[in-house]
């Protein structure tokens, strides 16, 4: 495969994936909105304690850090723990917000961009270049481990959770196409 088709390949996934993880997110946020705050809070044994500080860990990583890397070519020195957002409203907020912008930015992009390399800074400042689209599908499943954290949580709990498999997402698609 010439590197054309393969950048293409890549943008045509990333245009399908950007779109599943703000329709995942939300769905997730959905079953989090319905969980007692005491059980949001509790440290439960994820990496992150808790389902509070996993979801800040998400912003953190994926909105402040990575996106402002593949959009900004920023790096902010940020520690992956820092306490961002404290109410737990604001913070959903936040991240749907944040899920939200991939979709744009990835549409943005010619195909021929995902055959490059990301340039960035790392939180501890050390330099790195990585291969875009491969950077780029580290987010997205950085973010599908950190909800499935989450959903595992939740069934813990003994609360409901959505499913959120990419076939769901695109069932979804497809019916409300028709």
């Amino acid at each position: 495969m010439d590197t054309l088709n393969n950048a293409s390949t890549w943008h045509r996934h990333f245009n399908t994936q950007a779109p599943y993880h703000v329709w995942a997110t939300h769905r997730l946020l959905e079953a989090v909105s319905r969980l007692p705050g005491e059980d949001y809070q509790r440290d439960v044994g994820l990496f992150f304690k808790s389902v509070h500080g996993t979801l800040n860990h998400m912003l953190v990583a994926e909105h402040l850090l990575w996106y402002a890397r593949f959009a900004k070519g920023k790096s902010p020195v940020l520690a992956l723990n820092s306490e961002i957002e404290p109410d737990r409203e604001r913070l959903a907020q936040a991240i749907k917000g944040g899920s939200a912008n991939w979709t744009p930015l990835i549409a943005s992009w010619s195909a021929e961009r995902f055959d490059g390399h990301l340039d960035y800074q790392t939180s501890q400042g050390a330099p790195l270049s990585l291969p875009f689209a491969a950077t780029l599908a580290h987010v997205f499943n950085h973010a599908t481990h950190h909800r499935g954290q989450i959903t595992a949580a939740l069934t813990a709990m003994g609360q409901p959770c959505p499913a959120l498999d990419m076939v769901d997402f695109l069932q979804t698609e497809q019916a409300s196409k028709t």
